[in-house]
Order: C-alpha cells, then sequence, then structure tokens
C-alpha cells in the first residue's frame, strides 16, 4: 500500500504539543539546579536540617525558592508548603481539610471535572464516611457559583474547585467561589497547577483556603511542588518524621528540584504577559485550522479558556490511533488527560460536559508552549487533517462512532 504520508515533509525535529502533560525544562532551571546536583559552590551539598554550612548552604536554596514560588501566586513565603508534586498538594489538601474539621463536619462539596487527584481523594474520603455533593457543569465546563453556594451545608468541611482543567482548559470563577466560602466561614481548596504561569493568581484578591502548584508544568522539574496554606488554616499532616515544611510535609526535601521551582517560579511571573500572548496566539490559530475540518469541534469554553489549551472532538478519529500517526509524523500530543489516558475509560470531565463514550474516545488535547513557532503549528494542521483524513477511510461507514453528533 502506498504511504499515505510519503509527501509530508522531512520532520528531523520532534515537535513537542502535549505541554499539559508537562512542559520541557527550561534551559535556565537547569542551570540554577546544577550546581545542587554537584558541589554548592566550595561546599557539598547537605542536608537542609544540618547545622553546619553544607546544611546552611541547602537550607538557604529552599528558602530562596520558597520566596519565589510564595510571590508566583501573592502569597507571604510562610504560607508555602513544599511536596512532591501538584497530586500531592492536592492529597494534602483535601485530606488535611477535612480530617481536621471541626466534630460533625462531614460534608464536601467538590466540582465533578477535579483532576484525578482531588477526585479520588474525595472518594476515598467517601470511603471514611464523609459524604460529597458533586457539582455539575455547562456545556463548556463552567461551574455556576450559585450552584456551589446552594450546595454548601452547615457541616461542609471543605469545598474544591480547580482553577483551569486539565483536560478541556477551562477557567473557573474561582474568585466568586472563594468568596462565597468565605462568607460561610467554609475552607476552599482549588488545583491551580494549570493556571500558574498562564492565568494571574493573587491569593490577597482571591481567599483560597489553600491552593496548589506543580514545578513541571511551569518548565521547571518533576518531583516538586507546592501547597498554599492561608494562614489560620488547620490541616492534618498526611507525612509523618522530622517535621519539615512546617510538620505538614516531613522528610528530606529535594533541593535540587525545589532550587529549580524556585527559577521556573520567578521566570514564570516575570514572562507571563509575553507567555500568555504568544501561546494564545498559536492556540487561536490551532483551533482555526483544525475545526476547518469537517465535523472537529472545540470542547471547553471558546473565551474562558487557558492560553495554550486545544482540545478536540474528531468524530472518526480514535484518539489513540490519531496520537500515534502524529507521533510518527513527529509531533506529540495528548490522548485526552495524561494523566488518566493509561485507564482506557471514558473522560469523566467529557461525561460532566454531557458527552458520551464514542465522544469521549475521539478527544485530543493539543497544548502549546512558550518555545512552539508559527511554523510548528501549520506544519501541525497539514500533518493532522491528512491524518484525520486517512482513519476516516479506514473507519466504517460515517466516519465511525461519534461523528454523526459532529454533524450539522
Amino acid at each position: 500500500m502506498e504511504n499515505p504520508f510519503s509527501h509530508a515533509p522531512d520532520r528531523r525535529e520532534y515537535v513537542y504539543l502535549d505541554n499539559a502533560a508537562t512542559t520541557p525544562l527550561d534551559g535556565r532551571v537547569a542551570a540554577a539546579m546544577l550546581p545542587y546536583l554537584q558541589r554548592a559552590g566550595e561546599v557539598p551539598l547537605g542536608n537542609p536540617s544540618s547545622l553546619h554550612r553544607s546544611g546552611a548552604v541547602a537550607s538557604e536554596a529552599i528558602e530562596l525558592a520558597r520566596e519565589r514560588v510564595a510571590a508566583l501566586v501573592g502569597a507571604a513565603p510562610e504560607r508555602i508548603v513544599f511536596t512532591s508534586g501538584g497530586t500531592e498538594a492536592d492529597n494534602l489538601a483535601l485530606f488535611g481539610l477535612a480530617r481536621s474539621a471541626p466534630e460533625g463536619k462531614r460534608h464536601l462539596v467538590v466540582s465533578q471535572v477535579e483532576h484525578a487527584a482531588v477526585r479520588e481523594s474525595v472518594r476515598a474520603l467517601e470511603r471514611e464516611g464523609f459524604a460529597a455533593t458533586w457539582i455539575g457543569t455547562d456545556a463548556c465546563g463552567l461551574v455556576d457559583p450559585e450552584e456551589v453556594r446552594d450546595a454548601l451545608r452547615d457541616d461542609t468541611a471543605l469545598c474544591a474547585l480547580m482553577w483551569a482543567n486539565n483536560e478541556i482548559g477551562t477557567v473557573q470563577d474561582v474568585a466568586a467561589v472563594a468568596a462565597i466560602c468565605a462568607e460561610r466561614g467554609v475552607p476552599f481548596h482549588t488545583d491551580a497547577v494549570q493556571a500558574a504561569g498562564r492565568e494571574r493568581i493573587d491569593v490577597s484578591e482571591v481567599p483560597a483556603t489553600t491552593l496548589a502548584l506543580s514545578a513541571h508544568k511551569l518548565y521547571g522539574p518533576p518531583g516538586a511542588g507546592a501547597l498554599y496554606v492561608r494562614e489560620g488554616a488547620h490541616l492534618a499532616p498526611l507525612a509523618f518524621g522530622g517535621g519539615q515544611e512546617s510538620g505538614l510535609r516531613s522528610g528530606t526535601e529535594n533541593v535540587p528540584a525545589l532550587a529549580g521551582f524556585g527559577v521556573a517560579a520567578r521566570l514564570a511571573s516575570e514572562e507571563l504577559e509575553a507567555r500568555s500572548e504568544h501561546e494564545r496566539a498559536l492556540r487561536d490559530a490551532l483551533i482555526a485550522g483544525a475545526t476547518a475540518v469537517e465535523g472537529v469541534r472545540l470542547n471547553g469554553h471558546p473565551a474562558r479558556r487557558l492560553t495554550n489549551n486545544v482540545h478536540l472532538t474528531v468524530p472518526g478519529a480514535e484518539s489513540e490511533s490519531l496520537v500515534l500517526m502524529l507521533d510518527a509524523l513527529g509531533f506529540a500530543v495528548g490522548q485526552g488527560s495524561a494523566c488518566s489516558s493509561s485507564g482506557h475509560k471514558a473522560s469523566p470531565v467529557l461525561e460532566a460536559l454531557g458527552q458520551g463514550p464514542e465522544e469521549a474516545f475521539c478527544a485530543l488535547r493539543v497544548t502549546v508552549g512558550k518555545d512552539n513557532t508559527e511554523e510548528e503549528v501549520e506544519a501541525f494542521l497539514k500533518a493532522f487533517r491528512e491524518c484525520v483524513e486517512r482513519l476516516r477511510e479506514l473507519a466504517p461507514a460515517g466516519y465511525g462512532a461519534g461523528y454523526g453528533a459532529g454533524r450539522g
């Protein structure tokens, strides 16, 4: 059989378009980490809890990182607790707030479109005897703050709503929900892992009780995250030991990763406007080009969305096949949520939007980053059209399951 892509341009470089899953390590971040992977200046890197010079150097690196991460979200440095990543930060917030709630408060309010780190924490708390009210969304993935208000009860221990969705990119009205919770005296957690570095975040304006961050979504290293904890909030720890991180996260800190996290946070803050403008232009070009293909439609809110996120339903092109075909042509894109795609289950986020399994298995997530170019987007769109056409030729009549839902 003739290769349907024989006329495609020779692609010696691999184009990475899966920045919602993880971002490439920024060279400036890597350079900042290197001394802490070898020697921290004149002395070997020590344990940050040690009293000698080597320990002091490590401790100073962590506190500088804490200042930089805090500045990214408008917080005081002492309100930042370092973790191993966004998942641990979400877990610490959910379990920490719920288990330390006053006696009799056993009710949780959470959106149906949360990241699995929040969603599965709530499921586990339900097994411990907590009751949860799951708030739905409109067809664009937006939660109505008034529905949250109506769901809060006298026995509500916490409410959770993510700042921006990791799959479809919809940005929630977190400020309104946080204010409602503050009025009712209900602790409020938001997962800001995808939003940080793309949306302006200031906890002095948004009264979140806790807020989760992750370094590897900011061109920093994996294995480093943070939880902002508002002054006066009470959390039960998940890890016990030496009492590091104000007793909320015991264990020797990952100094090189946290040093990198700090630099990544500083750069994200300094370059936020320029990065967002660049990403938005590439995102809009991708949306226009991809939705010009017959039947392809955009998921998530058309305007209230992350600057880098393009989430598509591609009827007649099963997403796993499309991802692999594009990869063979030199383009890395995501199949739904990178954190749940291995389970081969319909996305709970798309189900919350009212989409069925047939549509969910035809979903593709393309997320640009600060280093992508217009030329890469143009080349991707050409390959995308070719792949969709080829897969539809191989699909059953009518372009396969889900196509009819996309036709006018």
